[in-house]
């Protein structure tokens, strides 16, 4: 059953949906990740993601990005089934799409200029010159427009992930993916990262999905927040109004408080049936 939706950030014309996915199953051998993900990404926005962690939500985005098929279910990406693609068509779709990976994903070996040209000289016949100009263009964009000459040795954390925003920008896609933008960032860096997710999400007419376990920010950013638990979408609905949620998960999510739907601990017996039961055999021996 498709997610319910509100006319002004999930509309329901398809024309109007980057990315939809639908009733997505899939595992990990054994372990059952998405369990029926339904979920829609309208164009021009901003979508935040939200879960614990090991809730799917990268597994979620390998799906968008076409590394992972689901075993049923279906994603569909700019009026594209992505799971029915040969691999030129799909080669060809994902140079509509932008990726910022948890770790930046860098290349070491090169310097900052040549990490946002690779991308053009990899998908383009551009001429030295003009790929000069558009890196410049970037890196200006994310305000590291002077650090085009460091090694990626040199830059701090925040500075590592505006380049990987810059990079993640650079053949002008229509979807950009964040896998965990704000993970490890001090404020002044996590503030600057989402702020410059907003600006250039509406200054470039992109489309943006944020995946993240961060919410205060990820609410301050998005427009629309889906938020998964147990392999499927337990709740969503507009960002502005997450705060004040009575759905029991959403509130134990958002105000980050230790009882609710969540369990803190492992399933296991009952703690006195546990102390009761004998100590189990190890097979190691003591050192004599």
């Amino acid at each position: 059953m498709p997610p319910a939706v509100t006319e002004q950030n999930t509309p329901d014309r398809p024309a109007d949906r980057l990315v939809e996915v639908r009733d997505l199953h899939f595992s990990y051998g054994d372990n059952a990740v998405l369990k029926g993900v339904t979920l829609a990404i309208p164009r021009g926005k901003i979508v935040a993601i939200l879960g614990v962690s090991g809730c799917g939500k990268t597994t979620l985005l390998r799906h968008i990005g076409g590394q992972l098929k689901p075993s049923h279910g279906s994603v569909r990406f700019d009026g594209q089934i992505i799971n029915e693609l040969d691999n030129t068509s799909l080669y060809a779709l994902r140079r509509k799409m932008g990726m910022m990976f948890q770790v930046s994903g860098l290349f070491s070996d090169l310097s900052v200029f040549d990490n946002i040209a690779y991308p053009m000289r990899e998908h383009t016949d551009l001429p030295e010159d003009v790929i000069r100009d558009l890196v410049l263009m970037k890196l200006h964009a994310v305000g590291l427009r002077g650090a085009h000459d460091l090694r990626t040795s040199e830059l701090s954390g925040g500075m590592e992930r505006r380049v990987a925003l810059a990079r993640a920008i650079a053949l002008d896609p229509r979807l950009i993916m964040y896998d965990e933008p704000f993970a490890g960032l001090d404020p002044i860096s996590l503030n600057t990262i989402a702020n410059l997710i907003r600006r250039l999400n509406d200054a470039l007419g992109l489309t943006s999905i944020v995946v993240t376990y961060d919410v205060s920010e990820s609410l301050k950013v998005a427009d629309y927040v889906y938020f998964i638990h147990n392999g499927v979408v337990v709740a969503e609905g507009e960002a502005c109004a997450m705060e004040a949620s009575t759905d029991p998960f959403v509130h134990q999510f958002v105000h980050a408080e230790p009882d609710g739907p969540v369990a803190f601990q492992y399933p296991s017996r009952p703690y006195g049936e546990e102390l009761a039961l004998p100590l189990p055999v190890s097979g190691i021996k003591p050192a004599s």
